[in-house]
């Protein structure tokens, strides 16, 4: 890991070293933290399918996407979405995002699409006391799609799982082939509900995509224990409110929590097929 002009870079981890890792190294791997500090920007550039996952947290002054990162050392493009897509959802207060001139108002849970070639992205709060809290993910992408706003009720609702197993959940389809046209990037959130705590259960793996976790709606004392790694050799982060971890394309990704909580996922990869995934029978899990 290492900075490059308020860009911090992640190269990616192989399976068989990964499973000699201590606590510190997976973290400082795969952990990403301090997303969403006021009037500050947070991002992170994973060489996994480069994917770039961001937090915006503007507080009286707006900010710009590429906002003091030099464009050309990180990317090699004259700007930001030059040939890359961006989703975003805001987690925190009301807010707004201008694309080009035109803005789109970002209640809580909102979520946007950005195609390739918009060369203008601004994220504003509308209350400094309760800012904006913009989740964003950005991808190469190969062709430019229309910007679309996406409330939550216009999402695609998919329910899963039971009571009995502790994983009930809602899960709500933002950049989704059944809700907009992206190029690779897709993303959604998930909710569990009252007195589950169990995600992605049963345990899969996407040998074709890879996969960022964002979890949030928890308590200061409240954690969420993601597992990850090969099925057969299994290691875990503790996760805090707000704070992502990088899936590699062999690693499961499931979590438990000490209570319900919410998450936003966003995979990259060969296709956008949400059901593509190599299942792993339970018993097959160590």
């Amino acid at each position: 890991m290492w900075c490059v002009r308020k860009m911090i870079i992640r190269e990616p981890a192989n399976s068989r070293d990964f499973k000699h890792y201590t606590t510190d190294r997976l973290r400082e791997e795969f952990l990403i933290q301090d997303l969403f500090q006021v009037g500050k920007i947070q991002r992170v550039y994973s060489h996994i399918d480069r994917i770039i996952t961001m937090g915006y947290c503007p507080g009286d002054k707006p900010q710009e996407l590429g906002e003091g990162l030099d464009i050309w050392s990180t990317l090699g493009t004259d700007y930001f979405l030059e040939r890359r897509e961006l989703g975003a959802i805001n987690v925190g207060g009301k807010g707004t995002i201008k694309v080009d001139g035109k803005e789109f108002t970002m209640n809580h849970q909102d979520g946007i699409y950005v195609g390739m070639g918009a060369k203008e992205v601004v994220f504003s709060s509308e209350d400094v006391k309760n800012p904006a809290k913009f989740y964003t993910l950005s991808a190469p992408a190969h062709k430019t799609y229309p910007n679309v706003h996406i409330d939550i009720t216009k999402a695609k609702q998919v329910k899963l799982g039971d009571q009995s197993n502790c994983n009930k959940r809602t899960i709500f389809q933002f950049l989704h082939p059944d809700v907009l046209e992206t190029c690779q990037l897709s993303m959604g959130l998930t909710k569990m509900e009252s007195g589950n705590v169990w995600n992605t259960l049963p345990c899969h793996t996407h040998e074709r995509r890879m996969e960022v976790y964002f979890y949030f709606d928890l308590s200061e004392d409240d954690v969420v224990f993601h597992l990850m790694g090969k099925p057969d050799e299994t290691r875990h982060i503790v996760m805090r409110n707000e704070e992502a971890v990088i899936s590699p394309s062999w690693s499961i990704h499931s979590g438990c929590g000490s209570t319900n909580y919410s998450f936003i996922w966003g995979m990259v990869g060969e296709n956008k097929a949400f059901t593509d995934m190599d299942g792993i029978d339970m018993k097959d899990l160590k």
